[in-house]
């Protein structure tokens, strides 16, 4: 059953950790094949589904060694219709791969019982590239075509949805519909480029203030994602919608996404400057940063260097 549905707890001004790149670190770190870059694909058997039980374990070890909150997000980034279909899901297998990637965060939250706060969120990936935005619909497309797996997660002990890589705001608009159909809170994490714009060249605060115009601000907060914090740090001002951003997903490398898809080795990049970019985001230009991972090309390393960096912050 959901816990945190109806109060999520990292509204409060608490530090609360994710996992980092949960792709990049079990193909070049794991040596696991993710065919699509589809992580849920390995729930298919005991053995894939026990390379991402441990994978997760780092961090649920990090969120007890540092007494935070832990966001704990499912592996189902790529297990909508498209991307399911092309690896031979059908719509009912594709369900039950959902709801798989939403129990084994369950066990793994009974494992945390007698620690803090424990969210569980559903992953919703971009119907497209997580870097272009290719084929791109309208809101009401993308409501459409993402409602089957945020009905599905609302189904199961999830506590919210997570959109992550939005990169143009007609779909995160439609994945914050579908999510208000469903009686679910939905984040909106957003890529960004070197410049601290999206893809399509919107103004990352344009983006914010577009969604909520036109969903009457549902997301209940914002997340940036797929860039380095030296691409977007000087990109904020003093505005009212800097206050709806309180996650981080930020790369390892200072690449740009261009140099990092024709890579052709994992830049890990160095985690205790990560680590200090995050905690001068928090008591400068983000005051209600307090939701931080990581994504491509960093691991448990990389957070744990966050969280020391980032916990005396809230501890004093």
């Amino acid at each position: 059953m959901p816990r945190h549905r109806h109060q999520l707890p990292q509204l409060r001004d608490e530090l609360f950790l994710t996992d980092g790149g949960l792709e990049t670190t079990l193909i070049f770190d794991q040596g696991l094949e993710l065919p699509g870059f589809a992580a849920f694909h390995l729930l298919k058997d005991e053995a894939g589904t026990a390379a991402l039980r441990r994978y997760f374990r780092a961090y649920t070890a990090l969120a007890v060694q540092f007494q935070t909150g832990l966001i704990l997000e499912s592996a189902t980034w790529r297990a909508n219709a498209d991307w399911g279909h092309r690896l031979g899901y059908t719509d009912n297998t594709l369900d039950k791969a959902n709801r798989a990637a939403i129990h084994l965060l369950e066990e793994l939250r009974t494992e945390l019982a007698h620690h803090g706060p424990v969210v569980l969120s559903g992953c919703v990936g971009p119907r497209g590239d997580g870097y272009i935005a290719s084929n791109a619909m309208t809101s009401e497309q993308a409501a459409s075509y993402h409602h089957a797996q945020v009905e599905t997660f609302a189904g199961t002990a999830a506590d919210m949805v997570c959109a992550i890589t939005m990169n143009y705001s007609a779909e995160a608009i439609g994945v914050t519909r579908a999510a208000q159909r469903a009686g679910m809170p939905v984040a909106i994490s957003f890529t960004v480029e070197t410049d601290g714009r999206l893809p399509t060249g919107q103004s990352l605060g344009d983006a914010i203030q577009e969604v909520d115009g036109s969903t009457d601000s549902y997301p209940s907060y914002y997340l940036l994602n797929c860039a380095h914090p030296s691409h977007f740090e000087g990109a904020f001002a003093s505005e009212p919608w800097t206050a709806r951003i309180r996650g981080l997903r930020a790369n390892a490398s200072t690449k740009s996404h261009a140099e990092l898809n024709e890579s052709t080795e994992l830049d890990n990049g160095n985690p205790v400057e990560l680590g200090e970019h995050y905690a001068r985001l928090r008591v400068g230009p983000l005051p209600r940063l307090n939701v931080m991972g990581g994504c491509c090309g960093t691991d448990h390393r990389h957070v744990e260097r966050i969280a020391a960096a980032c916990k005396p912050i809230f501890s004093a």
